[in-house]
C-alpha cells in the first residue's frame, strides 16, 4: 500500500511539469518516465524535491523535482533573489558573481543564474567560461558582491551538479543566511513562480581582469623565493584531471618561478565526461595513474593533480624504494602547515597572534605541531564556510595561517575563503624547493614531522548507499552507532564520545557529560579511544554516503622505522574497521 502511494503522490507531481511553465524538451523526458514500465527513474527524479540545503544544491541531471535542472537551479536562484532583497534592501544595486565549473550544464545553469538574477533587479557578474571554485570566492570579495553563485559538483561522478551559494565575505553561507535563504527558496512553488526573463543591461561578463588580480594575490604569499630561483627546475607534473585548474594552476606555478612543469595533455582537454578517469577524484589512485605514469615517464621531483573545480590538491611523492606513491589529505595538511609554520618562523614573523584551522575530522598531529609552535589551533566542523567563519571572527585581530581539512582542501590566504587548489600547488612546490634545499624530499620531511611529534595514520572510508532506500540505511546506521556506541575498538577501550548534535561530550569511565561549544550542531559522532584512535562518523552532506574516518597512533623513533610504523597501524586500522562493521 505504501508503494502504491508513493507512485500515485510521484505522478501527480511528474504531470505538473508536462504544463506548459515548463519547455518541451523536460516535458518529453518526463513523459519518456510516466510512459516507462519500470517506474525507478520516475520514482528517483520526483519522490522528493532536491533539498536546498546548507552547502545549497547537489544532484543527478534530469528532468524532476529531485534533478539538477534549470527549474531546480530557477527555483535556488529566485529563492537567493528574494532573500537578497530583503537583506540588502538598503542598497541602491545589488551584485552576485557567478562561476561555474567545467561540467556538462554548467555553463547553461550559470547563464540560468545570471538571467533570473538580474531578472529580479540583481546584478550579475558572470565569469565568461570555466573557473576555480576559490576564484569566484576571490571575485565576491574583489568585485564587492554581496554575494556568489558557482555551479559545481566538485569530484562528484559525472552524471552530477551542483549549486554553491556564498555571502559578501566570499565564503558559502551560514547561519543566519543560510536558513533564511532556504526559507525564502522552499516557497517557490514550481516554475511559474520563477522570473527566468534575464535583464542583459544587470549581466556583466566577467574573466582575464579578475583571473590576474587573482593571480597576483596568490603570489604575494610566496615565502621562499630563493629557494625557487635555486631549485626553479623542480620537475613538477600536473594534472588538472579536464578540469578548471587547466590554465590558473600552470600559470601560477610559472608566477612563482618553477620552469618544468610537465602537462599530461590527454587531461588538459576539459571535459564533464571526464573520458580518461572513472571518477574525477585526486584522492583516488586511479585518477592519478596517468600522471605517475608521466612522473616514471621524465623522472618528475613532484605529480599534483587537482579537482574538476580546482579546489582540492592531490598529490604523489617517491617513497623509499623510488616509486611513485600518493599522500592523504592529512599528510598534505601536515606537510603545508608545517612549512607554513616553519618558514614563518624563520623569517621572525611569529608574534604570538597567528593562528591555524582544522576540521575535527582531520589529524589530530597538527594540533601537536601547533602546540609545539605556541601557534594557536581552532577545530571547526568539516567544510571550509567554518574555516572562513573562524577566519572571519579573527579578521583584523589576529594573522591566520593556513586552514586544511582532510578531504584535500586546503586555504593559505584570506581575500578568498574557500579552499583554494591554485594557492596549494604553488605552496606544495614552494615547500619542495625549500624542502630540497634543505636536503631533504617530501617524504624525508614527512617522517622528521612524524619523529618529532608523533606517528599517525589515517583512512577514510566512504560507505555508499543509493537512491531513497540508501538514504533511510544511513539514518538508521547513525541512529544505531548513537544507540549502541562501540565499547572498544582496534583493542582499545574507548574513553569518550563525543555527538555533534546533541553536543555531548561522554566521558565513558566516569560517566559524566558535558556540553561542548560548537557554533551549531552537526550529524557527527565521534570515538576516542584509550590508545589515541579517533573515529569519526558521519552522513556526507553533498553525496549519498556515509563517511568513517580512523586515525591511530604509533610510534616512530628514527626514518628506519617508518615502515614498520605504518605496517603496525594498518593492522590496527584493520582491526577497527572490523569492530565498526565496515
Amino acid at each position: 500500500m505504501e508503494n502504491e502511494e508513493l507512485l500515485k503522490s510521484v505522478i501527480a507531481k511528474a504531470q505538473v511539469w508536462l504544463g506548459d511553465d515548463y519547455d518541451e524538451e523536460t516535458r518529453a523526458e518526463v513523459r519518456r518516465m510516466l510512459d516507462a514500465e519500470d517506474k525507478t527513474e520516475l520514482i528517483e527524479s520526483f519522490y522528493r524535491d532536491l533539498e536546498f540545503g546548507t552547502g545549497g544544491l547537489r544532484g543527478i541531471m534530469g528532468a524532476g523535482s529531485n534533478r539538477m535542472n534549470i527549474y531546480t537551479v530557477g527555483a535556488a536562484t529566485q529563492g537567493l533573489a528574494n532573500y537578497l532583497k530583503e537583506a540588502f534592501a538598503y542598497l541602491p544595486q545589488i551584485s552576485v558573481a557567478v562561476g561555474c565549473d567545467v561540467r556538462n550544464n554548467s555553463q547553461k545553469f550559470a547563464e540560468v543564474v545570471a538571467n533570473v538574477l538580474s531578472a529580479n533587479g540583481i546584478k550579475a557578474y558572470l565569469f565568461e567560461s570555466f573557473r576555480p571554485t576559490p576564484e569566484l570566492s576571490f571575485a565576491i570579495r574583489h568585485l564587492g558582491c554581496q554575494s556568489g553563485v558557482n555551479i559545481t559538483a566538485s569530484h562528484n561522478p559525472k552524471e552530477y551538479n551542483g549549486y554553491k551559494a556564498y555571502w559578501a565575505d566570499g565564503a558559502q553561507i551560514i547561519a543566519p543566511h543560510d536558513v533564511n535563504i532556504i526559507n525564502n527558496v522552499n516557497k517557490i512553488n514550481g516554475a511559474k513562480d520563477i522570473n527566468f526573463n534575464g535583464n542583459p543591461d544587470l549581466i556583466e561578463t566577467i574573466g582575464k581582469d579578475v583571473d590576474e588580480a587573482f593571480l597576483a594575490a596568490i603570489k604575494e604569499l610566496s615565502l621562499s623565493p630563493e629557494a625557487i630561483k635555486k631549485h626553479s627546475d623542480l620537475k613538477i607534473v600536473y594534472t588538472p584531471i579536464h578540469g578548471t585548474g587547466v590554465e590558473l594552476i600552470p600559470a601560477s606555478l610559472k608566477n612563482y618561478g618553477f620552469t618544468n612543469i610537465i602537462h599530461v595533455p590527454e587531461q588538459d582537454i576539459p571535459s564533464g565526461d571526464f573520458p580518461t578517469v572513472e571518477s574525477p577524484n585526486p584522492e583516488n589512485p586511479s585518477a592519478m595513474a596517468m600522471a605517475i605514469a608521466k612522473a616514471k615517464e621524465v623522472e618528475a621531483d613532484l605529480v599534483m593533480a587537482s579537482d574538476p573545480d580546482a579546489d582540492r590538491v592531490g598529490c604523489v611523492i617517491r617513497d623509499n624504494n623510488g616509486e611513485y606513491v600518493l599522500i592523504n589529505g592529512n599528510q598534505i595538511a601536515m606537510i603545508l602547515l608545517y612549512y607554513l609554520m616553519t618558514r614563518n618562523t624563520e623569517l621572525g614573523r611569529i608574534t604570538g597572534k597567528e593562528y591555524i584551522v582544522k576540521t575535527i575530522v582531520t589529524t589530530e598531529t597538527i594540533k601537536a605541531i601547533a602546540d609545539a609552535n605556541n601557534i594557536k589551533m581552532y577545530d571547526c566542523y568539516t567544510g571550509f564556510k567554518w574555516i572562513a567563519s573562524v577566519i572571519r571572527e579573527n579578521e583584523g585581530i589576529n594573522r591566520y595561517l593556513g586552514g586544511a581539512e582532510e578531504s584535500y582542501g586546503f586555504l593559505a590566504e584570506e581575500f578568498a575563503r574557500d579552499k583554494d587548489a591554485v594557492s596549494a600547488v604553488s605552496l606544495m612546490a614552494e615547500a619542495a624547493a625549500w624542502a630540497k634545499d634543505k636536503g631533504m624530499d617530501f617524504l624525508q620531511m614527512l617522517q622528521n614531522i612524524y619523529i618529532k611529534y608523533g606517528f599517525s595514520r589515517e583512512e577514510g572510508i566512504s560507505v555508499v548507499r543509493q537512491g531513497k532506500s540508501g538514504a533511510e540505511e544511513i539514518i538508521a546506521m547513525m541512529k544505531n552507532f548513537r544507540a549502541n556506541p562501540p565499547k572498544s575498538l582496534g583493542g582499545s577501550d574507548v574513553v569518550t564520545i563525543k555527538d555533534y548534535d546533541s553536543l555531548n561530550l561522554t566521558d565513558v569511565k566516569a560517566g559524566k557529560v558535558e556540553k561542548m561549544e560548537m557554533p551549531t550542531t552537526s550529524n557527527v559522532l565521534q570515538f576516542f579511544t584509550e590508545d589515541g584512535t579517533k573515529i569519526s562518523v558521519r552522513p556526507s552532506g553533498t553525496e549519498p554516503k556515509i563517511k568513517f574516518y580512523v586515525e591511530v597512533k604509533g610510534k616512530m623513533a628514527d626514518s628506519s622505522e617508518y615502515d614498520k610504523a605504518i605496517a603496525e597501524a594498518n593492522a590496527k586500522i584493520t582491526l577497527v574497521k572490523k569492530d565498526l562493521g565496515i
